[in-house]
This record gives structure tokens, C-alpha cells and sequence, in this order.
């Protein structure tokens, strides 16, 4: 279970370019659960993302991961308890070492990291039936060296690595994003069925109405690091995305009816 208890986090405080990133969260994620985290640019949903994979010291609160306290650990220590798939495909491996390498890296994580252990014969093997389960075609290339790979297929491996040692969190970074569209739909549909083999606990941003309403089990709605909707259940059951637009609409709406509400204060007392 991942609990997150009253975090905030202000970047640059007390300047000019001061940023209220998040302001007080609470969130609870009980195992097994798929919760997409919905905003606008600057609404703090990558932020949120960041926080719990330990990317900065937050300012108050208190994040709790598989009845540890996490707050205060570095990053590499959530590590042994974490797995992260990136926005881009080159992100979290080694370009230039080979696929079985990444692999065997990955399946070290929170451990000593020695390859010459990682790739005996056996290992090998099993590396290459996980490959070829993701149903990819590349069993037959875990020896080549992982920049020889297309975006997609690299992020497919990527997301082998987040999850070959089951962690207590998975977090996926708007991992479609930088994607074309055929790619992001194999990689979309590669996850759901990773998440659902492994029972994975999973935290994923995205920018694509149609995945958060369409996958998962919880849609969350970040606005100026607040959540503003919390949407499980039946309600997700029937959410589309044009749901999900409407509901942006009336933060937009509301917005700009607070910001000339704040203007009509101001202008009353110059």
C-alpha cells in the first residue's frame, strides 16, 4: 500500500520564481490498484511522480511505501522498492550495453551489481523467455547493444526492466508520450497486460484522455498541486474522455471566474 500524507513542495521559495509544486496531498493506493494522475502542464502531476520516487526532500508530509516510512530516503534506496519507466525511451538504460545486460542490471536493483553473475547460461535463458513473452520478436536480439532499438521496442524492454523484480510501486511517466501513435497503443496494451500478469501497484501520468479513462481502475485530477477529483469505482467504470475534457473545462471555468473575482477585490482598493 502507498499512503502519501500531507506533502508540499515549493520550488525556489521566496522568489520571484517561487512555485507551489504541491500543496498538502493525500492519496491512498491500495495493492494491486492502477491509478492514472490527470493535469495540465504545471498542475503538479510529474511532481506528485518525483515525490515518491525520492527526486527531492519534501517541505512537510510523509510518504509511506509497503509499511516503510520513505520519506526520508534517497532515491537509490526507494530503488530496491521502486520501478520507473520514463517519458523517454532512452531514459533508465545503458545505450551502449546490450539488452541481456539491462536486463540482468535490472534484476539487481537494491543489490550488488555484478554482471558476470547476472549472465550465466540459466540466467540467459530466462531472460530470453521474458523477452519473448512480451510477444516483441526480440528474444532473438538481446545481444545487441539497446541503441540499435526503435523507440517503442526500447520502451517495451524498459518496462520489462521496471518489473522483473516485482516492486511494491510501478511509476510510469507519461512512458507513451514521446511515442508515435502505433507504438504508444503496442506499448499501452503491453501494459495493461504487464500490470494485470504481475498484479503490479501502479502510478501512471499521462497526458491522453483516451488511456486514463480506458485503462487502470482510478483517475486522479491534479490542479496547482491540489487533487481536485478523485474518480474510482463505477464512476471510472462509465468515465469516457470526454469526461475527463469537461471536467478540465470547469476548473478552466472556475478559474477565471476566481481570477476576476481577485481583480475586482484588487481594483477596490487602489
Amino acid at each position: 500500500m502507498l499512503e502519501i500524507k500531507g506533502i508540499h513542495k515549493t520550488f525556489f521559495p521566496e522568489t520571484p520564481n517561487q512555485v507551489r509544486a504541491l500543496r498538502g496531498v493525500d492519496l491512498q493506493i491500495d495493492p494491486g490498484s492502477w491509478v492514472n494522475v490527470i493535469g495540465t502542464n504545471g498542475s503538479g502531476k510529474s511532481t506528485l511522480l518525483n515525490a515518491v520516487a525520492g527526486a527531492f526532500r519534501l517541505d512537510q508530509g510523509k510518504i509511506l511505501l509497503d509499511g516503510h516510512d520513505i520519506t526520508n530516503w534517497p532515491e537509490h534506496r526507494r530503488a530496491k522498492l521502486i520501478g520507473r519507466v520514463f517519458q523517454d525511451p532512452f531514459s533508465g538504460t545503458a545505450p551502449s550495453m546490450t539488452i541481456a545486460e539491462n536486463l540482468a542490471l535490472a534484476a539487481r536493483r537494491g543489490k550488488f551489481r555484478g554482471l558476470g553473475f547476472a549472465l550465466k547460461s540459466k540466467w540467459r535463458d530466462e531472460l530470453r523467455d521474458r523477452v519473448a513473452a512480451m510477444g516483441l520478436g526480440l528474444e532473438d536480439k538481446i545481444d545487441k547493444p539497446m541503441d540499435t532499438l526503435s523507440g517503442g521496442q526500447r520502451q517495451s524492454i524498459t518496462l520489462l526492466m521496471a518489473g522483473l523484480v516485482r516492486p511494491a510501486l510501478l511509476l510510469l511517466d507519461e512512458h507513451t508520450a514521446a511515442l508515435d501513435p502505433k507504438s504508444a497503443d503496442k506499448i499501452i496494451q503491453l501494459t495493461e497486460t504487464f500490470i494485470s500478469e504481475h498484479r503490479l501497484t501502479t502510478i501512471m501520468v499521462t497526458h491522453s484522455m483516451d488511456q486514463a479513462a480506458n485503462f487502470g481502475d482510478r483517475v486522479v485530477m491534479m490542479h496547482r498541486g491540489a487533487i481536485r477529483h478523485d474518480i474510482s469505482g463505477l464512476a471510472k467504470h462509465r468515465l469516457r474522455a470526454a469526461d475527463l475534457i469537461s471536467k478540465f473545462d470547469e476548473i478552466r471555468r472556475s478559474d477565471l471566474l476566481d481570477e476576476s473575482a481577485a481583480e475586482m477585490l484588487r481594483s477596490q482598493y487602489v
